[in-house]
């Protein structure tokens, strides 16, 4: 019996090298457990803050130049967040501690990220909403690239499906939740900041503390050099074309996402279905609400089926192409019907990418020895579109109109489709 699953003696410490088969019990079926409400929390913060109370923010300080001063702020979030992220799997795959390696950056980010987010809801100008949200994205990013670490340090590979189905999960539920509790908490904006900033602390400790990760103290100390960081950023494609296809890929399926479902859905409702600024802000919780069922049931299924067929690239085809197709219909349908039929298709497709592509990824990572630092240029795969989504966004708009989004968003998930098909070390 692996170590994984032994039950005799101390405890067993959680190990991702296994490649064996693996009973999900004991210490690993409550490290899943725990997974799907710490994801919940985090990106109850992305769901709720960019996409609902940060553009309310913007407004309230300057109605005018909402559209170019929302893309100014979420750019500038987004694109610290992009190099936040390798730096800090970089920073916690060095860090030596009792706690683990992974730990301290999540609970000390998860801190620092609630006390500036509770400070952000003070800001009154355009300026200080800025520099507070780009020090929010930075502080989160910190405690959410380890996090995403979990999964080849601790996970065994024939779980990891399970894993990514919930940690796709919490993703989901804490995005669609953040909307909505967003959209409910509009009027009262500093205090749904602290609502969140401290369910973050809370679930970040709980689940280190139910969860603790070995000391990482006996390990071999690296050292720091600055070239090394500037490294951080680059995966050579030419040796590692399928981490380079399964990066490519995931950047444009979730372009194709942001650019949507971004800060921009609530000036979409409000601008270009016509609803106004009040009705659009609670339009916001039903496309959550439309899109949740298939979000749910495509992300809870997704990962143990690809589990049991062996299979990972034909689930990311289905979702890219599902999601292109959603696309059009606020073409051809222009009504808050046609927008909710939208993220109805469009969330059972992207519940199916979120549940299969952690598994993918964590199949083409580069090498064992720096699984943090190269998690967090998987995740720029999720930042940089977040950077790019607001200017491309904006710019379309601007130039064209808000139609112009959706055959954008269309065209980017199906390509992002079909770069998975050349990836050769996963079925």
């Amino acid at each position: 019996m692996s170590k994984t699953t032994s039950q005799q003696g101390p405890e067993p410490m959680l190990d991702g090298s296994s490649a064996g088969p693996v009973r999900i019990r004991g210490p690993l079926r409550r490290l899943l457990m725990w997974l799907a409400p710490t994801y919940a929390a985090l990106f109850a913060i992305w769901g709720a803050v960019p996409g609902i109370l940060l553009a309310l923010h913007v407004e309230h300080v300057d109605p005018v130049n909402k559209v170019a001063n929302l893309a100014i702020v979420t750019t500038l979030g987004a694109v610290v967040s992009m190099l936040a992220q390798p730096v800090a799997g970089l920073l916690s795959d060095r860090t030596r501690s009792r706690f683990g390696r992974r730990a301290p950056w999540m609970v000390g980010g998860s801190a620092v990220g609630g006390v500036l987010l509770i400070a952000l809801g003070l800001q009154t100008t355009l300026v200080g909403i800025a520099v507070l949200w780009v020090a929010v994205s930075i502080a989160y990013n910190f405690a959410q690239s380890p996090l995403a670490a979990v999964m080849p340090d601790r996970i065994p590979r024939l779980a990891r499906g399970s894993f990514s189905a919930l940690s796709g999960l919490g993703t989901l539920v804490g995005m669609l939740g953040g909307q909505f509790f967003g959209a409910t908490l509009s009027g009262t904006i500093p205090l749904a900041y602290v609502v969140l900033a401290v369910a973050g602390v809370v679930m970040f400790v709980a689940f280190n503390t139910a969860n603790r990760d070995r000391s990482s103290l006996g390990l071999e100390p690296q050292r720091f050099s600055w070239r090394g960081l500037v490294r951080t950023f680059w995966v050579n494609p030419l040796h590692h074309p399928d981490f380079f296809w399964g990066f490519t890929g995931r950047f444009l399926l979730n372009l194709a996402y942001y650019i949507v479902a971004g800060g921009y859905l609530l000036y979409v409702l409000a601008d270009y279905i016509g609803l106004g600024t009040a009705r659009a802000t609670a339009a916001v919780p039903l496309m959550a609400v439309a899109a949740a069922p298939g979000s749910v049931l495509a992300t809870a299924l997704s990962g143990p089926l690809s589990d049991r067929i062996g299979r990972r690239k034909i689930f990311i085809v289905i979702s890219g192409v599902v999601f292109g197709a959603a696309m059009v219909i606020p073409v051809v349908m222009p009504t808050t019907t046609g927008v909710l039929l939208t993220f109805a298709v469009g969330g059972l497709a992207y519940g199916v990418f979120q549940s299969v592509d952690a598994v993918l990824m964590s199949e083409v990572l580069p090498s064992a020895e720096t699984f943090g630092k190269d998690l967090g240029i998987v995740n720029m795969a999720i930042t940089l579109p977040q950077s790019l989504a607001p200017a491309i966004a904006g710019g379309l708009v601007l130039a064209f109109g808000y139609v112009w989004l959706f055959p954008a968003a269309s065209v980017l998930a199906v390509l992002g489709a079909l770069c998975v098909l050349p990836i050769r070390s996963v079925r």
